[in-house]
C-alpha cells in the first residue's frame, strides 16, 4: 500500500483530497504546517492558524487517519518572509504563494514527508498531473477553469512534481463541495481562506512595516498624453523591435502633477488601485510606476493608460525555470504559446524569443500591468512547461 502525506490546511479542498485518497486505497497521513506566528498583521477572521489546526485535526479524526503539527516558521521567515521584503524593498512585486510551493510544502515538507516514509505528498491544488511516454511529468491545468492553480507550482522541478499528487484537479469546485457534503466533512461550507500560503489574509502595510519604515514621498500623476507613449504607439510589434517594446517606462517628477502623498514607494505595485488616497480626479487612478530610490509613486487615470499597457516583457536567462524536462529556451525560441502573468488571468497568446541568451515575450495583446518580481509562466496545450522572473 502507498503512503501519501496530505497537507491539510483546515479548508474543504485539502479536506476532500485526504477523502479521495482514502477511499482509493492509499494509507493516508494528514499534516497541518504552521509558518506564522505574527498575528499582529493578520486580518480578523480570515484564516487565523489555530481555528485552521484545529479543523484539520478533525477532519483527519473524522476519516481515521494520523494527524501531526509541523512548525516550520523557521523556514517560513527565511525562505519566503525575508524574500518578500528584500523584493518590496527593491521596487519588486513578490509572489510568496509561488515560493511556498517551491520553497516549503515541496522542499521542507515533502522532506519531513518522506522521513515518516511518504511516497506521494498530495495537495488539494486545483491541476493536474500526468506522466509521459519518455517518463517525463508534465502539469497540466485543472479542470476548473474558475480554480485552475498551476500557475501556483510553476516553479517545481520535475523530482518535486513526480512525487505530488493532485486528486481534486479533476473536479470542478461544486463537486468538491458535493463530495464533502456527502461525506459529512466538517469543513465542506467552510468558506476558502485568501492572502498568503497557508497563513491567510495579512494587512501588507503593516506587515512589511515590521521591517521598511514608512516614508513619505509624493504620488506623481503623469498624463497620458506624454510624447514618450505616442513614440512607442509607433514602434511596429514585431520581433525585431522586442527589446524596445519590453523596455519600461520611466518618468520624472517634472513630468506630471502632484496629486496626493505616500507612505512609502517600496508598499505600492504597478496596477494597484486601492490605498492610492487620491481625490479629486475625474477617473479612477492607477500605480503605472514606483522609483524607490527617490521614494516617489506615479499614478495614472484608468486602466487603460498607456503606462500600464505594454506589448513585451523581458526575463534574464537566470531566472527562466522548466517543469518540464522536454522543452529549452532554444525549443521555445519563436515558438507561439500561452503566457500567464498573474493567477487568474486567461491565457494569453505570444512568441517567444531568445536575445543574448535572455526571454523575450512578444503578446498578441497588449498587456496591462507587467509587474517585475511577477512570474510569467508558459503553457502549450494546457500543459504548464516553464516559468520566469519578470526583469521588466
Amino acid at each position: 500500500m502507498k503512503r501519501v502525506v496530505v497537507g491539510l490546511s483546515g479548508g474543504v479542498d485539502s479536506s476532500v483530497t485526504a477523502y479521495l485518497l482514502k477511499e482509493q486505497g492509499y494509507e493516508v497521513i494528514g499534516m497541518f504546517m504552521k509558518n506564522w506566528h505574527d498575528e499582529t498583521v493578520t486580518l480578523s477572521d480570515d484564516c487565523p492558524w489555530i481555528d485552521d489546526s484545529n479543523d484539520a485535526l478533525l477532519i483527519a479524526q473524522q476519516l481515521d487517519i494520523p494527524f501531526q503539527v509541523i512548525d516550520l516558521s523557521k523556514e517560513y521567515k527565511e525562505r519566503i518572509v525575508d524574500y518578500m521584503f528584500n523584493e518590496y524593498q527593491a521596487g519588486r512585486t513578490p509572489n510568496p504563494d509561488v515560493l511556498c510551493n517551491r520553497e516549503i510544502k515541496f522542499d521542507v515538507f515533502l522532506n519531513a514527508a518522506k522521513e515518516l516514509g511518504a511516497d506521494y505528498v498530495a495537495t488539494g491544488h486545483y491541476c493536474r498531473k500526468l506522466e509521459h511516454s519518455d517518463g517525463s511529468f508534465g502539469l497540466i491545468q485543472g479542470k476548473d477553469p474558475n480554480k485552475d492553480q498551476s500557475y501556483f507550482l510553476c516553479q517545481l522541478s520535475q523530482e518535486q512534481l513526480g512525487m505530488a499528487l493532485f486528486p481534486i484537479g479533476e473536479l470542478l469546485k461544486s463537486e468538491v463541495r458535493s463530495i464533502a457534503e456527502k461525506a459529512g466533512l466538517h469543513t465542506a461550507d467552510k468558506k476558502d481562506s485568501q492572502g498568503l500560503c497557508f497563513v491567510g489574509k495579512i494587512s501588507l502595510p503593516q506587515f512589511l512595516q515590521q521591517k521598511l519604515s514608512p516614508l513619505r514621498g509624493d504620488i506623481v500623476e503623469i498624463p497620458a498624453t506624454l510624447p514618450k507613449f505616442k513614440a512607442y504607439d509607433r514602434i511596429p510589434v514585431q520581433q525585431e523591435y522586442i527589446e524596445q517594446l519590453a523596455a519600461p517606462f520611466s518618468y520624472t517628477p517634472d513630468q506630471g502633477e502632484v496629486v496626493t502623498q505616500h507612505q512609502g514607494a517600496h508598499y505600492y505595485t504597478i496596477g494597484q488601485r486601492k490605498g492610492l488616497h487620491i481625490g479629486g480626479r475625474p477617473n479612477p487612478s492607477f500605480v503605472i510606476d514606483t522609483d524607490v530610490t527617490t521614494n516617489t509613486v506615479y499614478s495614472g487615470q484608468n486602466d487603460d493608460h498607456p503606462g500600464l499597457n505594454r506589448w513585451a516583457l523581458k526575463i534574464k536567462q537566470e531566472d527562466m525555470h522548466f517543469v518540464s524536462s522536454r522543452f529549452t529556451s532554444d525549443l521555445l525560441n519563436n515558438k507561439e504559446i500561452d503566457v500567464r502573468i498573474r493567477y487568474r488571468q486567461a491565457l494569453q497568446k505570444c512568441t517567444v524569443h531568445n536575445i543574448a541568451g535572455d526571454t523575450f515575450v512578444l503578446f498578441k495583446e497588449k498587456q496591462r500591468g507587467i509587474t517585475p518580481g511577477q512570474f510569467a509562466a508558459f503553457y502549450i496545450d494546457k500543459e504548464l512547461i516553464a516559468s520566469g522572473v519578470i526583469l521588466h
